[in-house]
């Protein structure tokens, strides 16, 4: 995506949210049009921006701390404003979100896609709470997923059992 002006301008301290397609994901603006992200290794061939690396991002127990222009991190993709939880928490001064990401550029963190993933490195930085909405929903969609799976193993037992009933009520 070529450098276009932004329809809602971030402002530093401001969180990132970078769309790409199968799932999210999250930097912190730091200025100077760079942001500060948590991303796992990519094993030399630069590319972050595909589902190819979703597999990268579930199979990874580390990843790296960077700064890097936001087109860079962006790629094609459609990104967004996203101080998603200012209505639950009181968001810390932005300098402070801004020198604490800086800091911790070019550590290695420990990396869970459950656990601790970019969303919750970002939320950390701004709110000090690590949360994660798109673990939240996929834990809420498993769980939904998990009790429409034992209601139909329930109803084919159900069936099951009623057949079995008739076929031995004909056979008397």
């Amino acid at each position: 995506m070529a450098p276009t002006l932004f329809d809602n301008p971030p402002k530093p301290g401001d969180l990132i949210e970078i769309h790409r397609g199968s799932y999210e994901h999250w930097a912190v603006y730091v200025g100077q049009n760079e942001v500060v992200h948590l991303i796992p290794p990519t094993y030399g061939d630069g590319d972050v921006l595909g589902l190819g690396n979703l597999v990268r991002y579930l199979d990874s127990s580390s990843a790296e701390v960077k700064c890097e222009k936001i087109w860079d991190v962006v790629g094609p993709h459609r990104y967004n404003v996203n101080n998603l939880l200012d209505h639950r928490y009181e968001a810390k001064h932005p300098s402070y979100i801004v020198r604490d990401a800086l800091k911790l550029v070019g550590r290695v963190l420990p990396y869970s896609l459950a656990g601790y993933n970019c969303e919750h490195f970002v939320t950390t930085l701004r709110y000090g709470k690590p949360e994660s909405r798109q673990v939240k929903n996929a834990v809420e969609i498993g769980g939904a997923a998990m009790v429409g799976v034992a209601a139909v193993a329930f109803g084919a037992v159900l069936f099951a059992s009623l057949l079995n009933n008739t076929n031995d009520d004909d056979d008397d």
